[in-house]
């Protein structure tokens, strides 16, 4: 086994302990990058330098900012976002619906100006209220700590010269000596970790930028992140690069739009090239396992499934079925009536029948269903045609398991009538007690009555005494 380089070996623990590849940039940049960082520290050995990184965590983000240069402006190149401006929006919003989506992906977004930069271009194209219901706007990144720093979307007063004044008034907010993106601008820029090297890429994009990002890397590692940013972009898109991204020897994936300003279109089909499209971890899966996803999608649904020919044999029974009703893939071939399962829990041949004659599906409403163990399962049995042509070509029959739904559904309606007897106990209480406050009051009234009588007969009495007193 040949001996592993010191950089080789601290490449890989970067992979191993990071999740982060970097065997695909540029050999000379990324070797020069490191050793910047490492003299930093005051290093010169890479193993030391990787015990380094073990020891201290935090290392990494400060190597990670070293080797990914987050270089990025506000209208970075201004003759290319004013062309984008006279010339891209407007014609993808004439190929685009008045109500269309507009998707935009900034690819390698750095810490947001980018993208920002997009949106304030688009939103002076549509109007706020346009561009608020229509554009989505997803950047993208590898860096965690730009993505932060680009959804805080606060810059300082360097960092926003490029902005046009007109825009700066208009999209920012002044505060203490920085200036915050609009929050109404902010909404629709969606800021997510993305390594164009590995993960899958954002799918039907209208606008995709990825401005010097392709030049960190080599040749295979560019042309397997050009394959991903082919499949993205709708075949209308538009492909915006840097000024040092020619994509020569790539025609077969694009065509240049306008090469001065990098701006290129994708080829239709890819040069036919499907099968070497993202792998299958990403969205694009070669067609030729399109049989197999179908069958393992058949296999893998939730709900019980048997499937019938046009004679009534069994010719497929996913998962769920075999274990709901103890099938085999023995019984693939049989016809139904020899299987318990065309009588029990329901009674599927004649509303097979009905369902073939009336062409249409069949609901058995709610079964009970046995299990085994002794587990009752409630299920919801449905008998469907399957037509080819105009012709009858066999049945679906699917069994969804609604145990729980009706479980939920019986302790419901326990609760409600326990609710309602609780209510009625109240209004009885209620009642009692205004009976009760009723008949206080009246004997409150027949106390007070009193009291006025004995008052009387107590001022009678003092008449009394006083005369008897005179004589």
């Amino acid at each position: 086994m040949p001996d592993v380089s010191p950089i080789d070996s601290l490449l890989e623990h970067l992979k191993i302990s990071r999740g982060f590849d970097f065997t695909g940039y540029k050999r000379t940049t990324l070797e020069r990058r490191i050793a910047k960082r490492m003299a930093q520290v005051g290093m010169e050995d890479h193993l030391v330098y990787r015990d380094h990184l073990e020891l201290d965590p935090d290392e990494f983000a400060h190597l990670f900012n070293t080797i990914l240069i987050n270089v990025t402006s506000f209208f970075r190149d201004p003759q290319v976002w004013e062309h984008v401006r006279d010339e891209v929006i407007p014609a993808l919003l004439g190929v685009l619906g008045p109500d269309e989506p507009i998707r935009v992906w900034s690819a390698g977004c750095s810490s947001g100006q980018e993208p920002y930069t997009v949106a304030m271009l688009l939103a002076e194209a549509l109007g706020l209220e346009q561009f608020q219901a229509r554009v989505k706007i997803y950047a993208t990144d590898v860096d965690d700590e730009a993505l932060t720093e680009a959804r805080a979307a606060v810059y300082t007063d360097e960092q926003v010269q490029g902005v046009p004044p007109e825009l700066l008034e208009r999209y920012f907010v002044h505060q203490d000596r920085s200036h915050v993106v609009r929050k109404d601008v902010r909404r629709v820029v969606i800021f997510g970790r993305n390594d164009l090297v590995q993960d899958a890429p954002i799918s039907r994009i209208d606008l995709l930028t990825c401005r010097n990002t392709l030049m960190y890397f080599n040749a295979e590692t560019q042309a397997r992140i050009l394959k991903r940013l082919h499949f993205g972009l709708a075949s209308h898109g538009v492909l915006l690069l840097g000024k040092s991204e020619m994509l020569i020897t790539h025609s077969d994936l694009f065509v240049a739009g306008d090469l001065k300003r990098r701006l290129f279109r994708p080829v239709p089909n890819g040069g036919e090239r499907i099968s070497e499209a993202p792998p299958a971890s990403g969205p694009a899966v070669q067609l030729g396992e399109g049989a197999a996803i179908r069958d393992l999608a058949f296999d893998s649904a939730p709900v019980a499934q048997v499937v019938l020919d046009d004679r009534d044999h069994v010719i497929a029974i996913n998962r769920q079925a075999r274990t709901l009703f103890g099938l085999a893939p023995a019984d693939l071939g049989r016809p139904l009536r020899d299987l318990e399962l065309s009588y029990r829990p329901a009674d599927l041949r004649s509303n097979l029948e009905l369902a073939a004659t009336e062409r249409r599906s069949v609901g058995l409403g709610l079964v009970t269903h046995v299990m085994p163990s002794g587990e009752r399962r409630t299920l919801d049995v449905s008998v469907t045609p399957v037509s080819r042509e105009d012709e009858t070509g066999g049945a679906a029959i699917a069994f969804a398991d609604v145990t729980l739904h009706q479980q939920l559904r019986a302790e419901l309606e326990s609760s409600k009538t326990e609710l309602e007897n609780a209510y009625e106990e109240l209004q009885s209480t209620v009642e009692e007690l205004e009976t009760t406050n009723e008949e206080l009051q009246s004997t409150n009234e027949e106390l007070e009555t009193t009291n006025e009588e004995l008052q009387s007969t107590n001022e009678e009495l003092e008449t009394i005494n006083g005369e008897l007193q005179q004589r």
